[in-house]
């Protein structure tokens, strides 16, 4: 499932007593734009009185990272319905676009949390420029400077077939 950052924006239908309505805007996060706008009714509906019948879709555009392939940092504040209750939550991951940070997100909660892609909403995707704003341990730990990563049991090769002593691979 490889997820597409999209910003819908929709308003209410225009009538006699509201000949210009307000116009809502939502970044929403999904695999096509069919699931994206079909999200935007969903959560409008919940925050506004508007709802699909009642209203429309003025435009649908593709959010493209802007540096993607740079490693960032980024913050996510969600919510999720669990079996016992409904939970807000603040997560942080390490990846190269907000898409796939969602991505990892929802892989993330369906792992820990066994929550399914209808009961997430997330509130906010934030990158997170500083070093110092990283909050969790295990994205700080990837920001010291010259991070080096061991490469144990490296066999290298040998000229020839057989050899009089073992490989040393420490």
């Amino acid at each position: 499932m490889g997820l597409q950052e999209f910003q819908v924006v929709g308003r209410h239908l225009p009538t006699t007593n509201e000949p210009n309505p307000k116009i809502y805007r939502m970044r929403i996060f999904a695999p096509n734009e069919v699931v994206a706008k079909s999200r935007f009714w969903y959560f409008l509906r919940q925050l506004k009185k508007v709802k699909k019948a009642s209203g429309e879709i003025i435009g649908v555009n593709v959010i493209h990272e802007a540096k993607p392939l740079k490693v960032k940092n980024f913050g996510i504040w969600l919510r999720y319905d669990s079996r016992s209750g409904t939970h807000n939550m603040y997560k942080e991951f390490r990846d190269l676009s907000r898409a796939d940070a969602v991505k990892s997100l929802y892989q993330d909660m369906a792992a820990r949390h066994r929550a399914r892609f209808r009961s997430i909403h997330i509130l906010r995707v934030v990158e997170i420029a500083k070093a110092d704003d990283v909050r969790r341990p295990y994205i700080k730990q990837l920001l010291t400077p010259n991070l080096k990563f061991p490469l144990p049991h490296r066999v290298g090769k040998t000229a020839a077939t057989f050899v009089a002593n073992r490989p040393s691979t420490f």
